[in-house]
């Protein structure tokens, strides 16, 4: 029992450095995003869903609400603040409808978490109920942060082409549910082999659907972008 406890704390580790990588995993995508001063066909969403995804862990890490779980609310507050530049970069240097369509989405997120902080600290007085209650709504917003790479791979398929789906995200994801998923089967938990495992599979067919369309990608600047782009933002 102690060697799988120890086996469980090491990977538990190991999974916090690969969060962290995850988080910064995105930093050349932002780095050509400022360059071109624009956006381009890049999509806001996976960063939306993980900073909120990001908030609700940190709230589940307080010592009010899930005692002693401070690599919890460290690395995920660390994703917070990473996740928010990434957000003001996405706002400087998008059109007027995506920085629209970002600020509600980001007035619906402050809304939404406001209500959860108030709910569980008015509404319930116990550290385990709390616990129970949040780590419900933390599984559902990892799985929404998985999952919302899903209108981007949906772009991959339709146009044949990577160029706007980034492969260290990609790649990233995967590695952290992997990391998770044996973390949760270590000593089995549901609440994290659930989220993780999907996680790991959305990963997965990033990176199958990255080899399959890589060849078929024009990396190059084409006479068709500029049209592909407004046909993109028209759906936002």
């Amino acid at each position: 029992m102690t060697n799988t406890a120890m086996i469980r704390t090491i990977v538990g580790i190991i999974g916090n450095i690969i969060s962290l990588g995850l988080f910064l995993s995105p930093i050349p995508t932002f780095v050509k995003i400022i360059k071109q001063k624009s956006v381009a066909d890049f999509k806001p969403d996976p960063y939306l869903a993980t900073l909120l995804n990001c908030a609700v862990w940190v709230f589940y890490g307080m010592p009010f609400v899930h005692p002693d779980s401070t690599l919890v609310w460290t690395i995920n507050g660390a994703g917070f603040i990473i996740e928010s530049v990434y957000t003001v970069i996405f706002i400087l240097y998008s059109p007027g409808s995506k920085r629209r369509r970002i600020f509600i989405v980001l007035a619906v997120e402050a809304a939404f978490f406001a209500v959860v902080v108030l709910v569980n600290m008015l509404a319930f007085h116990t550290t385990k109920t709390r616990t129970l209650v949040v780590g419900i709504i933390c599984i559902i917003f990892n799985i929404l942060m998985y999952a919302s790479p899903l209108t981007v791979m949906k772009m991959v398929i339709k146009t044949k082409s990577v160029k706007y789906m980034p492969f260290y995200l990609s790649l990233a994801n995967f590695c952290n549910g992997i990391v998770w998923l044996i973390y949760a089967l270590l000593k089995f938990d549901i609440n994290i082999l659930l989220p993780n495992g999907l996680g790991a599979l959305s990963g997965l067919v990033q990176l199958i659907l990255y080899a399959t369309f890589y060849k078929t990608t024009r990396w190059e600047d084409d006479d068709d972008e500029k049209s592909r782009s407004e046909v993109q933002l028209s759906n936002v």
